[in-house]
């Protein structure tokens, strides 16, 4: 056994990331506990957090039930635990949520060249699908209901920057401000979010960004930012479109002018110029440029740039865990507050593991822990740890032939099992 991993190190790590003390007092202030009750609201959130990678039933509220039971020893009536599932307890975890936004860091292995920025940022949006019912969640398709979690992931630290749940209708663009908040940041993105306006924005804001550019865009070269030998082709004054079927050499470099429309101000709108960078690196397999947009310095090359657009593909996997591997497309509810509520509880589940992954980074640098295959572990041992919460909060050990026969019982003796319908219908008195 290594010394470093004494038996209580996760649940040190677990509890300091939300004290007990804090859970309880942000549930007062919320008026998710008025009074001491039944169940133990400390317990009912590691529940919700825990329970949510826990394997089969534990999206829904029966699940999370069957998961505190186990945890906690402790009987619960169905109604009393569904009744604790009030948009107050969706805030208390929204407060939960962005508490551990600000406390968890995981150790990145970015190159020392990105210290250049503050973060390196990544907005992304996912469609998952939701009950039929639920008509608030508009889809795409008719009579179904989907919903679309927009997401900006810090590469930099390995956390979530910002989050938003609309309906699957939502454009992604709409969900991200741009502002001050830029400032030194490098904001990576795809196609959904390309705007000039946008560019600028981000510009004037002393941020960063980087971009796949549109396949129709064809902006004015209006300069080259490196010098080629021999009779190369002159590319300033001469619009994108028109040179790139002519171009042979294997990285493309260039200055281009853009024009957009402002907001609209007092009923007019005025139009802007800037001029950004647009690199090209040449694919060997199909024989054209990836093309990018960004105002990144010249000290980024443009093999470099296209290396780091690749980091977007973080994004695809971090939604790519939640999907797979806590289910989030697992819900079975038709109530939208219930939906919100376990869309964070989900969020809060990814922010533990990364906290717990960061913990072990920084025990053994040398070791490497894939972030999939991390998930996973964590969510085998989800109930384990469960319980090893929940009897450091002072819960007595499960009592494993309580639990049996405490759920595998018939619910209501009014209802027949099968060969004993069969066998009530050959002793009923016939009328015949």
């Amino acid at each position: 056994m290594l010394t470093e991993l004494s038996p209580d190190l996760i649940r040190r790590r677990l509890t300091s990331l939300f004290p007990a003390e804090l859970i309880e007092d942000i549930a007062y202030e919320r008026d998710v506990v008025q009074r001491k009750r039944t169940i133990d609201i400390t317990m009912l959130v590691w529940t919700l957090i825990m329970g949510f990678a826990v394997d089969g039933e534990a999206r829904t509220i029966a699940g999370f039930q069957r998961a505190y039971s186990a945890a906690t020893n402790q009987t619960v009536a169905r109604s009393s635990f569904y009744d604790r599932f009030t948009p107050a307890l969706a805030t208390l975890l929204s407060d939960l949520l962005a508490h551990a936004l600000e406390e968890v860091a995981v150790p990145h292995t970015i190159a020392p060249r990105f210290e250049l920025f503050r973060d390196v940022l990544i907005a992304d949006a996912t469609i998952f699908r939701l009950h039929r019912l639920l008509s608030e969640f508009l889809a795409t398709h008719p009579d179904q209901s989907g919903a679309k979690l927009h997401l900006v992931h810090n590469a930099t630290s390995q956390s979530l920057e910002q989050f938003q749940l609309t309906d699957e209708r939502t454009q992604e663009s709409s969900q991200l401000r741009t502002g001050s908040w830029l400032r030194g940041r490098l904001l990576l993105f795809d196609l959904g979010f390309y705007s000039f306006r946008r560019f600028a924005l981000i510009e004037e804001n002393g941020g960063f960004f980087l971009t796949r550019l549109k396949s129709n865009a064809n902006p004015l070269i209006v300069g080259e930012r490196r010098k080629w030998r021999g009779r190369a082709i002159s590319l300033p004054g001469r619009r994108l479109q028109d040179v790139l079927g002519d171009l042979r050499r294997e990285i493309m470099d260039v200055t281009v002018e853009i024009t957009f429309k402002r907001r609209a101000y007092a009923g007019k709108q005025s139009t802007g110029t800037m001029e950004f960078r647009v690199v090209g690196v040449r694919n060997e397999d199909t024989d054209d440029y990836h093309l990018y947009m960004t105002n990144l310095p010249d000290e980024f090359t443009p093999r470099q740039v296209a290396a780091l657009y690749g980091l977007r593909w973080e994004v695809e996997l971090l939604f790519r865990e939640l999907k797979s591997v806590y289910g989030l497309e697992k819900f079975q509810t038709s109530d939208p507050a219930i939906v919100e509520l376990l869309v964070v509880a989900a969020l809060l589940t990814l922010v533990v593991s990364r906290a717990l992954l960061g913990m072990f980074q920084e025990l053994f640098p040398e070791t490497v822990f894939p972030r999939e295959r991390w998930a996973r572990t964590v969510r085998s041992l989800a109930q384990l740890i469960l319980e090893d919460l929940a009897q450091s909060f002072g819960h007595p050990p499960p009592n494993l032939s309580e639990l049996t026969f405490r759920d595998a019982r018939q619910p209501e003796k009014s209802r027949l099992l099968l060969s004993e319908r069969v066998a009530e219908a050959f002793t009923r008195p016939s009328s015949a």
